[in-house]
């Protein structure tokens, strides 16, 4: 349209009058339709317009669906690794105890070594040694007959103290 505007200016001032009326006709025309095409653009909107809004929905359904399961999985990972790093602490810690609960035993036993206190390991050798002098005793006594040893017996008996009697007063 512009490019006959432009054209009808070149050729006269005879040809404007006419160019002029048909310029007007072209802009009502032109502007009629962008009316109807305004006017239609509204009408298919309207009709097409929940079928637009119940597939919107939808696609917003699946893609909320698809976001949950994406959060929940990075939660459960995120968990889980949490969960084995509380138990790599907890591990560290308990070997920790472990190391000071040894280091104290240590100083313990060596307090206790100074201070002249037997061990327990001191008294089980202990034990053993008596066990086996009693085993070995048993042995003479066996091989002896029993000779001898009865009469050492009722002689290292000691004697019964008196018993002292109650004065009633």
């Amino acid at each position: 349209m512009l490019k006959k505007a432009k054209a009808a200016a070149g050729a006269g001032p005879a040809a404007q009058g006419t160019d002029v009326k048909d310029l007007s006709k072209a802009v009502l025309d032109s502007s009629r339709q962008i009316w109807l095409a305004g006017l239609g653009a509204f009408s298919r909107a309207q009709s097409e317009g929940t079928k637009l809004f119940e597939t919107l929905v939808k696609q917003g359904e699946s893609i909320e669906a698809r976001t949950r399961r994406v959060a929940t999985d990075r939660a459960v990972a995120a968990r889980d690794a949490a969960q084995a790093k509380a138990k790599e602490m907890q591990k560290m810690a308990g070997g920790t105890w472990d190391k000071l609960e040894k280091v104290f035993e240590d100083r313990v036993a060596r307090a206790l070594s100074r201070l002249g206190v037997h061990t327990q390991k001191d008294v089980d050798r202990l034990a053993a040694r008596v066990d086996a002098l009693s085993e070995a005793v048993n042995e003479l006594i066996k091989t002896s007959g029993g000779v001898g040893t009865r009469k050492r017996a009722k002689a290292a008996k000691p004697a019964k103290p008196a018993k002292k009697r109650a004065r009633k007063a």
